[in-house]
């Protein structure tokens, strides 16, 4: 049975879909303007750490790609995602702890000792209520369990952005940058700034076979990972008929798998085959 592909085609996407979001992030004037208008901040300058950075915090841990890894002139880090997915429980709240403990592995491993870490801004923008509060913006630091007034200064701040917050409590400019999540045009200059880059990006057929590129390579780990999935199922139900005591032939019989493959799969777990 054919299954649909998650992935729009190029002309579809817009400023929600994490990949093109992505590319309208890497114009630093836009990057810039979206950090100042979010944090109320002014902004001299920003710098690209890397372009899609990809890290682990050790070899054998889980890698993370960041969307947006920038550092401003006063020494800042940036780290944006566009989080279209909405996750199970706290699984989002703990992608953002790891992805700040990441980010600061590879700052310490860049040279920096731990008085010298800079201070971390992480902002994950989300076309869903990760909360279920009703807020546009959630801001979240450390702070002392026993006294709400002693921050812990670990300078670390995490912030949630979500399109569909129904109280009063952001500006115009920023609910104008999440309406536009939400496919909603206004004659805001940011907004309009946005959609005008993605008017010209999907006109480079460079960005567009990359994104081609993108897909077949996305979709080929997708069905890898289902064949895997089918194999283990497989080999777990094979497993169980050698343990019952059926005989080779009957097995492959009812699996489709050849009698060798079965076989190997026998000694490998040390059970007495029946021929």
């Amino acid at each position: 049975m054919a299954t649909t592909s998650p992935y729009k085609n190029w002309e579809d996407l817009t400023i929600s879909d994490d990949y093109m979001f992505k590319l309208v992030m890497r114009r630093k004037r836009i990057c810039k303007k979206m950090l100042e208008r979010i944090l109320k901040v002014k902004i001299f300058d920003i710098t690209y750490l890397e372009t899609e950075k990809s890290m682990t915090a050790t070899p054998d841990s889980k890698g993370i790609r960041l969307d947006v890894y920038v550092e401003d002139d006063q020494h800042t880090v940036y780290n944006v995602e566009m989080q279209v997915r909405q996750l199970q429980g706290s699984a989002l709240q703990k992608r953002a702890r790891y992805y700040q403990s990441t980010i600061d592995t590879d700052l310490l491993l860049a040279g920096y000792s731990y008085d010298e870490l800079n201070k971390v801004i992480i902002i994950f923008i989300c076309p869903f209520d990760p909360f279920g509060l009703g807020r546009h913006i959630y801001t979240f630091r450390n702070y002392c369990q026993e006294d709400k007034d002693l921050e812990l200064g670990d300078e670390a701040t995490k912030i949630f952005l979500n399109s569909k917050g129904t109280m009063n409590d952001i500006d115009e400019k920023v609910k104008a940058f999440l309406d536009y999540i939400e496919g909603v045009l206004t004659d805001d200059d940011l907004v309009q700034e946005m959609e005008q880059e993605i008017e010209q990006v999907k006109k480079i057929e460079k960005e567009r076979m990359s994104y081609m590129t993108f897909v077949a390579r996305m979709t080929e780990e997708r069905n890898e990972g289902r064949r895997e999935g089918i194999r283990e199922g497989e080999t777990n139900a094979i497993l169980k008929m050698l343990q019952s005591h059926m005989s080779l032939h009957d097995i492959s019989q009812i699996m489709q798998w050849p009698v060798d493959k079965i076989r190997e799969i026998a000694v490998a777990n040390q059970i007495p085959i029946t021929d």
